[in-house]
């Protein structure tokens, strides 16, 4: 598998090439501020477990540090190191005074009841207390974390801290909360929302009738399913999906919420009623309208991408498509809508929530989604407006206004 590392460089220096920036600037955007690496032991039915966690602190030239933590069993500090580059350009994309970092715990959901991963957790907790803070580094749910683990995140840093039980509760160290623990309106929805919504504007600028529009979907987690629900309201048809379990394939459409309820039940889409199993190879070999990888990153290699037939990728994933396969979809003429773009509407709302939770506010569900919807809009149109400008694709007019953006603070610093 190709080093994910390079990928995020030859997007940089592919982007960078076209405009002038600052060459000391791309220079410390090439490394990390801080790689952090702990391993810390948990006591599982009397046996001692050792478990490894990561968090990279990119860059914090646009504000504190921000990012997700994931749970899975293939986390790696590589891994990690080039997420927590693409969020730093998320955040700025989206105008937030945050920069990027990422995080994660090398652990297999699976083998561990709810019990067992609170107390992972809370002992994963106090590794990350000394690198985390409101004002400092931001944490938030990302593949295989939810509400409850951030809540319980929440928790042992108040425990930690001694704000336990005071009217200081620093609930703005960690997003992604559930509401009843000060989190946000919109935000489990707010990443499959913004992905639907970017494929809504493009398809508005090419004056692109998305209904009855067929699409497939790789990944039918949080994300997966959002876009998907909003997909529906657009008239699109699922015509295929996969997970880690297996992939469906049914010409006719896939009723996205009963498909929604066995995968609640199941943890997977895997024997559902409807659509018969096909080849991961062969599901991105449909002919459709839309593919959206939702997935894990480098999910669309060469092979894969010589067989591709549709319009439009948009990347729901961070980093599934390797850089010998753009190339190649490039020359069919399939436009990409690259992950910091497609993927930024999870931030963008994480961000109201810190917001919300350093004022001690509570904004209602229209107010927030009324100002996702615009916001995501916006940085759609100013992309868009970019890339025709500048005669580039998507991906590099998305970075181009990334590193536009981090050159103006990183200039007022020297």
């Amino acid at each position: 598998m190709k080093n994910i590392i390079n990928i995020v460089d030859n997007q940089i220096k592919k982007a960078s090439s076209k405009i002038r920036v600052n060459e000391n600037l791309i220079k410390i955007l090439n490394k990390p501020i801080n790689e952090i690496k702990m391993n810390f032991p948990v006591l599982i039915n009397d046996k001692v477990e050792i478990f490894s966690g990561y968090r990279v602190q990119h860059n914090n030239f646009m504000g504190p540090f921000k990012g997700g933590l994931r749970y899975h069993n293939h986390v790696s500090m590589d891994e990690v190191n080039a997420l927590a580059q693409w969020m730093t350009y998320k955040c700025a994309i989206q105008d937030i005074p945050f920069g990027g970092a990422k995080g994660g715990l090398s652990i297999d959901v699976n083998k561990y009841n709810d019990k067992e991963l609170q107390k992972i957790t809370r002992q994963f907790t106090k590794s990350l207390y000394p690198y985390i803070g409101s004002n400092k580094d931001i944490p938030a749910p990302d593949v295989n974390t939810n509400s409850q683990i951030m809540d319980w995140m929440t928790d042992e840093y108040n425990i930690i801290s001694g704000n336990h039980n005071s009217t200081c509760n620093m609930k703005s160290v960690f997003t992604g909360k559930s509401i009843n623990f000060g989190g946000s309106y919109v935000r489990q929805e707010a990443t499959g929302r913004g992905v639907a919504l970017t494929i809504k504007e493009w398809a508005d600028k090419k004056d692109y009738n998305l209904r009855g529009k067929n699409y497939i979907i790789q990944g039918f987690g949080n994300v997966g399913y959002h876009t998907c629900e909003v997909l529906s309201t657009f008239g699109m048809n699922l015509i295929a999906v996969g997970d880690h379990s297996c992939y469906l394939y049914a010409p006719e459409g896939l009723n996205i919420f009963n498909l929604k309820n066995h995968s609640n039940i199941n943890k997977s889409i895997k024997n559902y009623e409807f659509g018969n199993e096909i080849t991961k190879e062969d599901f991105f070999k449909l002919k459709c309208d839309i593919i959206i990888p939702s997935a894990l990153e480098l999910q669309i290699n060469k092979k894969i991408a010589e067989n591709i037939d549709c319009t439009l990728i948009v990347e729901a994933a961070n980093g599934p498509i390797d850089d010998e396969a753009e190339v190649i979809l490039e020359n069919k003429n399939i436009t990409i809508i690259p992950d910091i773009l497609a993927n930024s509407g999870g931030v963008l709302v994480s961000y109201y929530e810190w917001l919300q939770n350093k004022s001690d506010e509570y904004w209602s569900e229209k107010e927030i989604r009324d100002k996702f919807d615009d916001k995501i809009a916006d940085t759609f149109k100013k992309i868009y407006s970019l890339s025709i400008r500048n005669n580039c694709s998507l991906r590099d007019a998305s970075y181009i206004y990334s590193l536009t953006q981090i050159e103006k603070n990183y200039m007022c610093r020297i």
